[in-house]
Parts: C-alpha cells; structure tokens; sequence
C-alpha cells in the first residue's frame, strides 16, 4: 500500500486572500487596527514558533471574541477565493487511478477544510481529511498523521507512506512519524532546504509511483 498525505493551505489550493480578509476584519473590528498584507500573514502562519494572536491582534492570547466572529466571518468567506494550485486535481487523480491512498492533514479547523475541499470539488478523493481541531497537538506534532496511518492500518514493513506539504511544520510532523516527506515550493514557500524538493505537483507521481 501506499499513502500520500497533503497539507492543504500553500499545497493543495491558495486560501491566503480569504485568510488575509478574516484576519483584517476582526482587527479592524474589534482593534481598529490597520489592515496587514497577505505576505505578512502568510510567513507568520508558516513560522514554526509564532505567537500568532499578538502578531495579528496584538493579544497574548487568543480572545473569545475574536475567534468567535473570525470562524463566523471565515465560514462564508472561505469559498470566496481559494484556487487548486495548476497540475494539483491532475495529480491527485492520477494517484488515485493508481490506487495510492490520499488524505489531507492541516493545522486549519477540519470544517473548514472540507468546505474548502468540496467547494473546490476534490473532497470525495481524500480518505480523511483531518484537521488541528481533531487531535490535541497540531503538526509538527505527529499524532495528525498517526491518525490517517491508523485508518489505513499502515505497516512500515509493508507500506510506503508520504506527506508532501509546504513548511518545516509538516517536514518534522513526517519526521516525527517516521515517515517520508516532500517539500512543495509551489505555494507559500518557494525556497527549499531539504531532501527532497518538488517544484510541480506531477513530480509526486515520479516519486510515488
């Protein structure tokens, strides 16, 4: 058997102009506070340590308002933009024609994942889609991944496994749960340092089938 795991924001599809706009609605909300730019928000989100309520609202914790209105405001806002980077839905067509195993694993709520997913209507060829809500400890925790290898039953003596995602969070989650990855450069990040660096969602079929 094998089994490809995907990141989704900055992997699969590009949701950084609808994040950018829940993120600038509540700071203009409830802070009053200039809006920030999709880049900015895009290097906080990928940072490996952050404290990202005090880098977008300028609190040390998330407030209960703030996310309260946020997953109200980015529930409809979602669907507004996201895109499938160019060769994704090829790709993960052609995995699954082949029978490799597919499933999603993100640091996003899983609700809005599969909204997104289906919105952009790949949802129905992913086994699981798991989100950071679904476990204790989000990537580069690798419990996220523990939970879709579980489903599959997956045997490392048998089965080959790999998560493909676009930062250092998912790289050490695959690390973390001894299996192998690959770094996309398509997305949010397009600079590289690791074993293996794939510049084109095809170059997965090279390496998995």
């Amino acid at each position: 058997m094998k089994i490809v795991i995907f990141d989704m924001d900055g992997t699969l599809l590009d949701s950084k102009k609808d994040i950018t706009i829940s993120i600038n609605y509540i700071r203009e909300l409830h802070y009053n506070l200039p809006p920030l730019s999709e880049e900015f928000i895009v290097e906080a989100i990928n940072m490996e340590v952050r404290n990202l309520p005090k880098m977008f609202y300028g609190t040390e914790l998330y407030e209960d308002k703030d996310r309260d209105v946020f997953e109200i405001h980015y529930a409809l806002q979602c669907t507004q933009n996201p895109y499938l980077y160019n060769g994704v839905k090829e790709t993960l067509q052609e995995l699954v024609a082949s029978g490799v195993k597919i499933s999603v694993a993100t640091n996003a709520p899983t609700p809005f994942a599969s909204r997104m997913l289906k919105h952009l209507e790949v949802d129905e060829m992913f086994d699981v889609i798991i989100g950071a809500d679904k476990v204790r400890v989000s990537k580069p925790d690798p419990q996220m991944l523990h939970e879709i290898l579980n489903h599959y039953g997956f045997d490392k003596e048998r089965d080959e496994a790999w998560m493909v995602g676009d930062n250092s969070k998912d790289m050490l989650s695959a690390q973390n749960a001894g299996i192998g990855s690959m770094f996309a450069t398509w997305g949010f990040t397009p600079e590289a340092d690791h074993e293996i660096v794939i510049f084109e969602p095809k170059e997965i079929l090279d390496i998995v089938l």
